[in-house]
């Protein structure tokens, strides 16, 4: 286990933010795919994210030996940067140490990709993100969760929808594997994680 929960405050070298929309209506939609590994990452530790802070659902845990900030954007989509700047501004953690966990459209359902930065790819989250702190500049692990077989098809239509059976299955198996990610980022280093998890 990579997790462990905090019984006393500690100020965090991490923060990871999990990219969603809240609300019933947006629960098992594709732009969703963040808080699906939220709750991987609630699972692998036993520590729910419940605390509300800087407009977010947070809390504090060790991951792959570090202390951590985990946070879960109450705002929606397009204001989640709001969340982050606002931890990032409190705990003082540098961008190149803020981790993204977001849906991507633009990769297959069930797919893995971490980068270290780079621009928002449309994504209304990042780009929040990118705006409130200032800078591209901060790592991202995306979740795929494909993109309509239509190109006319509405973008936020097809985020904000849900996907199906078998696309779910396959996101949700990617967001369990974003706990293991995160450790190896934290542990070993981008690299490592990339050859393992790209």
């Amino acid at each position: 286990m990579f997790f462990k929960s905090f019984s006393k405050p500690n100020t965090p070298l991490w923060l990871i933010a999990f990219l969603g929309n809240p609300g019933e209506r947006y629960a098992k939609t594709r732009h969703n795919a963040g808080w699906f590994a939220a709750a991987a990452v609630e699972n692998s530790c036993g520590n729910p994210i419940n605390k509300i802070k800087f407009k977010a659902l947070t809390a504090t845990a060790e991951l792959g030996g570090d202390r951590v900030f985990l946070v879960k954007p109450q705002t929606f989509m397009n204001l989640s940067g709001d969340a982050v700047a606002a931890a990032v501004k409190f705990y003082k953690i540098p961008a190149e140490r803020v981790i993204a966990v977001f849906d991507d459209m633009h990769i297959p359902p069930g797919t893995l990709r971490i980068k270290r930065g780079g621009s928002d790819g449309g994504h209304n989250g990042i780009k929040s993100v990118m705006a409130r702190l200032g800078t591209a500049d901060f790592p991202r692990i995306k979740i795929g969760v494909g993109e309509p077989s239509d190109p006319g098809f509405d973008r936020v239509d097809w985020v904000t929808g849900k996907p199906t059976d078998t696309d779910l299955k396959l996101i949700t198996e990617a967001a369990q594997r974003v706990p293991n990610a995160l450790a190896e980022i934290i542990q070993n280093g981008f690299d490592s994680a990339m050859n393992k998890f790209n």
